[in-house]
């Protein structure tokens, strides 16, 4: 953090800073120097995806906005919050004891509501009676994110598991062998998706209840409720609450700064318990 300007919570600390700034100071050879720090500048991206507020609103005493956004959208084109969030899920699942890479994922969709900005991703979604987009995901059983697919909230979560199976094992190599999802999964042709990827699909069904207990509040179901937790800590990304962007890669691209922003807490969470 430059010493011209005050610490946001959102600010980035500098155990973290250590591990995150190898993955953003990537530079062609011929580049020049920096006009803005960069920490200031990927601090200013936290606080916009964690606030949610606008970009021309961003406090003036971190980098011009459009200098934060042009440098954001440079991460997300090269992939950059994917690499470093593969990098973390591996260090923190060995620091609980698991291996580097999981053999089972969770899969889930939830619609967020659109805003004009959202453009044709603002569909309609019948079950939960939203007109918006809707993200895909995949988790390891830790909760930690995977893959991920943003399209309109009219699309049914099953049309998307080949591309997350895809996504999965690519970010895995190719280590996951089981898949849990809900009903909304259900058919031979997600099967065969998956299947086509080495993965195995097991549809968790609603665990039998009494009448007068079926469908009272929240309830939890084995190998899925991980998912459901994921979706809550992302929600506590006001960037994410809604669809804020234009572009669809660009709001991947947030959901990727939130998985990297939740797994730094975590591993600094792990080093705290340690020490």
């Amino acid at each position: 953090m430059s010493e011209q300007r005050k610490a946001y919570p959102t600010d980035v600390s500098d155990d973290e800073w250590a591990f995150v700034a190898p993955y953003l100071a990537l530079l062609p050879a011929d580049a020049g120097p920096r006009v803005h720090d960069l920490r200031d500048v990927f601090d200013a991206l936290r606080y916009i995806v964690k606030t949610g507020g606008r970009w021309r609103l961003m406090p003036h005493d971190v980098p011009p906005w459009p200098a934060v956004y042009q440098q954001a959208r440079r991460w997300v084109a090269a992939k950059v919050f994917e690499h470093m969030a593969d990098a973390l899920r591996m260090v923190v699942r060995v620091a609980v004891g698991k291996a580097a890479h999981p053999s089972a994922a969770v899969l889930d969709g939830r619609a967020r509501q659109s805003t004009r900005e959202s453009g044709s991703r603002a569909a309609a979604d019948g079950y939960e009676r939203k007109n918006g987009s809707k993200v895909h995901i995949a988790v390891d059983t830790l909760g930690n994110l995977l893959a991920l697919e943003v399209t309109a909230a009219s699309e049914q979560e099953r049309a998307q598991v080949f591309e997350l199976a895809a996504d999965v094992q690519e970010a895995t190599g190719q280590s996951v062998r089981v898949a849990f999802a809900d009903q909304g999964y259900t058919g031979g042709q997600p099967a065969a998706d998956v299947g086509n990827h080495g993965i195995a699909l097991v549809v968790v069904k609603p665990a039998e209840a009494k009448p007068a207990e079926a469908k009272k509040g929240f309830v939890l179901r084995p190998s899925r409720w991980v998912v459901e937790r994921t979706f809550a800590w992302l929600g506590r990304f006001r960037r994410l609450a809604r669809d804020y962007e234009r572009l669809t890669e660009t709001r991947a691209g947030w959901h990727g700064v939130a998985a990297g922003v939740l797994l730094l807490q975590r591993l600094t969470d792990l080093v705290s318990e340690s020490s």
